[in-house]
């Protein structure tokens, strides 16, 4: 098992706007074979933000998610732009989804989403000392802001609107840097 598979191997089966599928021929170890279908991101990556409105505080979002057909409670998010660095990135959609910009951000994580089935991840990202700060985003409606005190997690959990497994993972990592359990990278800016 220590082996990977030897991709025999690849071709783009499907593509549209946003995602483009592969597929890839596989060859195991013990000589199986197999083809394996997977997700292929369109840009250089994603980011998702803890952003800390105070000590106390995370900043959520409340946006409609067309893949579960319903608003939804989650993290500011975004696609990293082409030559843009994670950090301003970061800033970017923290500007235009809440309204802020940040002097901090430390890098946590990079999530995969579901390795069996997409190749790429997101990045996730602590943000502190907040500034108002707004730039024109491409949503098609104001996205609300709800600030959630860290405190409170376990309420936020049990909602039936907060079900987003990367959201969750991202604030279950910034609570544990916050609280000096695991370590982070302050993002260079």
């Amino acid at each position: 098992m220590d082996k990977k598979p030897q991709i025999l191997h690849r071709s783009i089966v499907a593509q549209s706007r946003l995602f483009r599928v592969e597929s890839l021929e596989l060859r195991f170890s013990n000589g199986v074979e197999r083809t394996y279908e997977r997700l292929m991101p369109g840009g250089p990556g994603a980011v998702m933000m803890v952003a800390l409105l105070d000590d106390d505080t995370v900043a959520l979002i409340r946006e409609y998610g067309g893949g579960i057909e319903d608003y939804t409670l989650t993290l500011p998010k975004g696609a990293v732009d082409l030559g843009e660095s994670m950090r301003d990135a970061c800033h970017r959609e923290l500007q235009e989804e809440i309204g802020y910009g940040a002097r901090e951000f430390v890098f946590l994580k990079r999530l995969s989403l579901s390795p069996s089935y997409m190749s790429g991840g997101i990045d996730v990202v602590l943000a502190r000392d907040l500034f108002p700060s707004r730039l024109e985003g491409d949503e098609p409606e104001p996205l609300e802001l709800i600030p959630w005190k860290l405190n409170d997690l376990l309420s936020l959990y049990q909602r039936a609107d907060f079900s987003e497994g990367r959201a969750v993972a991202a604030l279950a990592l910034a609570q544990a840097y916050l609280a000096g359990h695991y370590k982070g990278e302050v993002l260079p800016g």
